[in-house]
């Protein structure tokens, strides 16, 4: 799953607590917000004469992910008054850790990290959040349309083991084609309309002697980077992406993206992803990030901003809105969102992705010859992983589940169930079938992000309605990992998306 974890108008793209308040010593609400979420958890309602004036701040942040809390912690460190409203009784966003008993933990949400991510690796190092590989030294498995089990080194299979004679040839073209846009306004490419009246799709068809092969093999990344299909994403937001796999100093390439030793997928985080939020948001303190707090209404009517929550109500000079773009547009704004933004909004929905995960006492898929991760055609969890914690026990086995597969199970949890060990154990052996564990985590469940990992881009959306994404609505400015160029989708584009509306916000104080 890309991590997650990034907008623009003719302007530049670049321009808690798990546990709930346990964890930080308790989420205290501002003054005058307390008694209206008190009143309000009791069922009572507030009469208007007891209702205290909006809190003043200078900022107010919209959403706790890595986006929304590296916003206010910019904000804080130049001197001014912030706090983060979050609609969950957590941080985080779409990361987020699960207890496996005795101090360990996987991630159920984004969770690698690899070179050129730099904002995340950065944000790590100051928080003290320490590294591991990701990967294990062993050979991977392929297993084909006919259910042919082959093994590889590496991290992508030779044309030999797919049968498809072309893949380094198709490989190069996207690169190639990739390294032409530009990464923060890809829709200013001179040849941006052709390809982003197509879907990647359409386009692999035509650039291959093996077409559906082609296809499938797309799919198959696809079905975690997208959370959906190759038909159904504008190839110029394909391209796009992959021209923000890398930095200012690194092209963006294929291989960066899906490779672990090298690559996007090389690393994980000692105590789970969602740790670089928790300890973000201690950092603030706990008056500055509210939970329980879905923000309903932004009023820029009079001399302040007025952000209204179920959680109380605030004036500030600037908002950041730091959530999903669908969730976004559902905030009622006065004056209204202009129509081509909302328009906008709404057609970047989410793509439909699990993580699944399978425990056992040990990782036995290790023992000689050794296999830590693999590919399947078709597959219920078309790639699966070797997710075990750094201590080495207990085994887990992870599969990202979406796109085809997700439609086909939405209604049969048991037989999910069943298709995805029985993918484990056609991948790593026989013993899979027989977890002393198993969860899910569906990110289309959850009422705050609606999916995962990033937003589903449809041919015609990046020209016509994109350079939109983060052109500000009066004093609202606009972070999340789909506003960013480099690693839009992943973790890291969304710290360099909230870091970037700080900056835009901060200059209008």
């Amino acid at each position: 799953m890309s991590d997650a974890g990034h907008g623009n108008g003719g302007v530049s793209r670049r321009r808690f607590l798990a546990g709930g308040a346990a964890t930080v010593g308790g989420i205290m609400l501002p003054a005058g917000a307390a008694g209206v979420a008190q009143a309000a958890s009791a069922g009572e309602e507030t009469p208007p004469s007891s209702v205290a004036a909006p809190t003043p701040v200078d900022v107010v942040v919209v959403g706790a992910g890595l986006a929304g809390l590296s916003a206010a912690r910019a904000v804080a460190s130049q001197g001014h008054s912030v706090v983060v409203l979050e609609a969950r009784d957590r941080v985080g966003g779409r990361t987020l850790n699960h207890d496996l008993g005795e101090g360990k933990v996987v991630e159920i949400g984004g969770e690698f990290v690899g070179p050129t991510q730099n904002y995340t690796l950065g944000l790590a190092k100051e928080l003290g959040v320490e590294t591991f590989p990701a990967y294990q030294k062993l050979q991977s498995a392929y297993i084909d349309e006919r259910g042919r089990v082959s093994h590889y080194e590496g991290d992508i299979p030779s044309a030999g083991v797919l049968g498809l004679v072309d893949l380094a040839l198709l490989v190069t073209k996207i690169d190639a084609l990739a390294a032409k846009v530009p990464v923060d306004a890809p829709w200013t490419w001179k040849e941006a309309a052709k390809y982003d009246g197509q879907s990647a799709e359409t386009w692999v068809r035509e650039n291959t002697t093996t077409p559906q092969q082609a296809v499938n093999l797309v799919d198959l990344f696809f079905n975690s980077g997208y959370g959906g299909i190759a038909a159904e994403v504008s190839m110029l937001y394909v391209l796009a992406q992959i021209a923000g796999m890398g930095d200012m100093n690194n092209v963006g390439t294929i291989e960066r993206g899906i490779s672990s030793e090298g690559g996007a997928q090389e690393s994980r985080f000692v105590g789970g992803s969602q740790q670089l939020a928790i300890r973000a948001a201690a950092q603030l303190g706990s008056s500055q990030v509210v939970l329980n707090a879905p923000v309903r209404a932004i009023d820029q009517s009079g001399e302040r901003a007025v952000v209204t929550a179920d959680a109380g109500t605030w004036s500030a000079a600037q908002v950041i809105v730091a959530v999903p773009p669908q969730l976004a547009a559902e905030i009622v704004y006065t004056p209204a969102l202009p129509a081509i933004q909302d328009a906008m909004r709404r057609r970047m929905a989410l793509g439909t992705l699990m993580k699944i995960h399978a425990v056992y006492p040990e990782p036995f898929w290790r023992q000689d010859p050794g296999v830590w991760m693999a590919l399947k055609i078709g597959g219920t969890v078309p790639e699966m992983f070797d997710n075990t914690p750094p201590e080495g026990k207990p085994g887990v086995l992870m599969g990202f589940h979406g796109g085809h597969a997700w439609r086909k199970f939405a209604g049969d949890p048991a037989g999910r169930r069943q298709a995805v060990l029985a993918d484990f154990a056609q991948a790593f052996g026989p013993r899979a079938m027989n977890p002393i564990d198993y969860f899910e985590q569906d990110w289309t469940a959850e009422p705050w992000s609606r999916g995962c990992p990033v937003s589903v881009v449809a041919p015609g959306v990046v020209t016509e309605l994109l350079p939109n994404l983060i052109v500000p609505h009066g004093r609202v400015h606009w972070a999340g990992t789909e506003t960013a160029g480099y690693w839009n989708g992943y973790m890291d584009g969304a710290i360099s998306s909230g870091q970037r509306a700080a900056a835009e916000a901060v200059a209008e104080l």
